[in-house]
């Protein structure tokens, strides 16, 4: 419980296929709002190591979803969730970023490190460069497939990830910023439980700014 508010918490394992069954048995048992809480890898000069990431959409660069629908469609975190976590990070005051992520099955060559004995493809030597250009925030491995499932079974997803690496500086810090995402994670519930309160009260489907403010 989190401030009365009922969770629960589940390993998804690494990678968009176990995430998937995560994801199809937690719906199943009842969950209507997935928050993904994890680690990743920043593209960006000024994301600094500890800091947070709140994505706001996912490349879907998975294999996982594109069993599910076309690959044109959106891998998008749900706007209640992606606010409750910024107004979290807020009260807290935590450094966060958000933006577009991009979610790969492949640690080594899909994010752009050379694979054994140094071996690399034209793309997974350019994908960096090529993310970087695109204006995304970082790389990790399930987000795609969790924001596409909740979408096609209409829950409610988002995801916060602690920065241990920023990729254009070579930095690496194991553990850096877990407890700081945890955190962010946790009182995003409460917010959330409050908002669908006043929904409810007011008789209200959506989420906008003055149902919260009045």
């Amino acid at each position: 419980m989190i401030k009365e508010v009922r969770v629960s918490c589940t390993s998804t394992g690494i990678g968009g296929p176990s995430a998937a069954i995560a994801v199809e048995e937690l719906l199943r048992v009842g969950a209507d709002t997935l928050i993904r809480v994890g680690s990743t890898g920043a593209l960006r000069g000024d994301v600094r190591i500890g800091d947070v990431v709140i994505s706001s959409g996912s490349v879907r660069l998975d294999g996982t979803s594109a069993q599910y629908v076309w690959p044109g469609y959106p891998a998008m975190a749900n706007y209640e969730v992606m606010q409750a976590l910024i107004e979290s990070a807020e009260a807290l005051g935590k450094r966060y970023h958000v933006g577009v992520t991009a979610s790969t099955d492949s640690f080594y060559l899909g994010q752009g490190r050379p694979g054994f004995k140094g071996y690399a493809t034209h793309a997974s030597s350019h994908v960096i460069e090529d993310a970087k250009a695109a204006g995304i925030v970082n790389f990790e491995m399930e987000s795609s497939t969790i924001f596409t499932l909740a979408s096609l079974y209409g829950a409610r997803a988002g995801a916060i990830c602690a920065v241990l690496a920023n990729r254009e500086r070579n930095e690496f810090v194991s553990g850096a910023g877990i407890a700081d995402a945890i955190e962010v994670a946790n009182g995003a519930v409460p917010i959330l439980a409050s908002w669908d309160a006043t929904k409810a009260k007011r008789k209200k489907r959506y989420l906008y700014p003055s149902l919260v403010r009045g």
